[in-house]
């Protein structure tokens, strides 16, 4: 069974859910439903013993069983899974402090409902605070306007300019709250720009994707920020930068992310999700510039960061931790050109493919596949690069930008030429080529590349040194080309070129570069 089907089979919410359990979690849940008489012998609870044991999910299996009928089942599993969330919801290991926020304020709501309002404010005032200090300013608007409408009903006359604070408190709360959501819009939307018509080709796209910014950044007081409005400054800034292909400013940016949080320390905990994609961002910005010094000494801390414990862990952050570390630690091998060093990835990664494989992003999955494959092409392994290149082209367009696919079928062409499969390459020149053709905005490197392997096929042993340095002087001119340059990031072609120029191994060129 390859990894799709078994995915296939197991996307079922609430299998899902049960099978994201810690054993502590599923004994928490066996105490919460113990607490009262008769809940141990329920359907839902039955439900759950049985799923809990199912190494796949399957409705037959469950009718079947008897534990309910084909027209029950839907209502019992929404029961279960709301019974399930209710648990997780009072585990201490998930109350962080937007949850303890929360529940305070749910509290303070019960006890203005039964007309205690002093109890009520006293508990407000407690959560807002605690609001306040951790940069959670929704929630904290939301307490202000209960206190307000407190107030309204019961004067305390304790402090007569009472009024006048929470009308400027809200009006400040209100304030901050429209920049961080105006910011964070156009964080969002600048992302759904990349996902529909991907990086900026030509000056026209980047004029566009500029003027798009500039047109809805709003005006700002930078010293007046907090740390929640900086996040979603920052964070702007560096999709403008991925779409525009500015990997400097891309550089700038996730640092300035990363660097926020180091000032606040304690936000990490509170927002560990934005931390790592922050330091994601950082990593790669460093890997795309090829700054290997700065690159080293990030990817250090991120593993102090891990082996230190200052991510808190739970399903989300665990998994974003493994996609980024070991991606980092692929393109670590990347730079310096020790890609034979990184070969022992490869068991760690796929172990954890399977160990997530219920939760991981498919385009994550093909993501880590085709650096693989870069790693045992670097090798020279090209019978284990095309291997796993082949995972990739079998997916066709289902999980994975164009991008990506494009390249795994040119790196594929490759590896096959360097395996000498003459018949396969014909094959594999062909079908590459039919997609290339279907491909909207085909960059000048991908159409250069396909031709020049081409032309290939049609010279005599002893004119292909002198075709290598022909095609290598066509592509060089585009290495530093502003909309071009990208291409060289998902394949090394010139160092490549240069392999076969020089006949030496492409590590070893890669190696040299990294010295020079």
């Amino acid at each position: 069974m390859n990894y799709f089907t078994k995915v296939n089979q197991q996307n079922d919410s609430l299998f899902v859910l049960i099978q994201s359990l810690t054993k502590s979690e599923k004994r928490q849940f066996n105490l919460y439903i113990g607490r009262l008489d008769g809940n141990t012998d329920s359907k839902f609870f039955i439900l759950f013993k049985f799923l809990e044991k199912q190494k796949k999910y399957d409705e037959k299996t469950i009718i079947n069983s008897g534990i309910v009928s084909k027209q029950q089942l839907s209502n019992l599993k929404a029961h279960l899974y709301k019974q399930i969330l209710t648990s997780l919801r009072m585990n201490p290991k998930h109350k962080n402090v937007r949850v303890q926020i929360r529940e305070q304020l749910d509290f303070a709501t019960v006890l203005y409902q039964k007309g205690l309002y002093k109890q009520s404010l006293k508990l407000l005032d407690k959560a807002k605070i605690l609001a306040l200090d951790n940069e959670e300013k929704n929630v904290a608007y939301e307490i202000v306007e209960l206190e307000k409408v407190i107030e309204s009903q019961y004067i305390t006359r304790s402090i007569n300019t009472r009024a006048d604070e929470l009308t400027i408190q809200a009006k400040e709360l209100s304030q901050q709250n429209v920049i961080t959501s105006k910011l964070s819009n156009l964080s969002l939307q600048l992302y759904g720009i990349l996902l529909k018509t991907g990086y900026a080709r030509n000056d026209e796209e980047l004029n566009k994707i500029n003027n798009y910014f500039d047109a809805r950044i709003p005006n700002l007081d930078y010293k007046s920020l907090g740390f929640r409005e900086r996040l979603w400054l920052y964070k702007a800034h560096l999709w403008r930068s991925l779409l525009t292909q500015n990997f400097l400013n891309g550089y700038k940016y996730s640092s300035n992310l990363v660097n926020l949080f180091r000032e606040y320390p304690k936000m990490i905990q509170l927002n560990p999700v934005f931390y790592l994609k922050g330091i994601n961002y950082l990593l790669e910005s460093l890997f795309f510039i090829q700054h290997e010094k700065e690159f080293n000494k990030e990817l250090s801390f991120f593993e102090t960061d891990i082996k230190e414990n200052k991510i808190p862990i739970n399903g989300n952050t665990e998994i974003l931790i493994f996609q980024y570390y070991y991606a980092n630690q692929l393109h670590k091998h990347f730079l310096k050109g020790t890609f034979k060093k990184g070969e022992y990835l490869v068991n760690d990664i796929n172990e954890k493919i399977n160990e997530y494989s219920n939760r991981l992003d498919k385009h994550h999955i093909i993501t880590l596949y085709y650096k693989i494959a870069c790693l045992y092409f670097g090798m020279g392994e090209n019978k284990k690069c095309i291997e796993y290149l082949s995972k990739i082209i079998k997916t066709k367009k289902l999980y994975i930008g164009e991008d990506l696919q494009c390249f795994a079928r040119i790196l594929n062409l490759i590896a096959h030429y360097e395996c000498g499969l003459d018949y396969h390459l014909e094959k594999q020149f062909k079908e590459t080529y039919k997609f290339l053709l279907k491909m909207e905005n085909l960059q000048e490197v991908q159409k250069e590349f396909i031709v020049s392997i081409k032309s290939l096929g049609d010279l005599y042993p002893h004119q292909i040194k002198n075709e290598f340095q022909k095609i290598h002087t066509r592509l060089k001119v585009y290495e530093d080309h502003p909309y071009e340059k990208r291409a060289f990031l998902y394949l090394d072609i010139l160092s490549w070129l240069e392999s076969k120029i020089n006949n030496k191994p492409i590590a070893e060129i890669i190696q040299n570069k990294s010295k020079r």
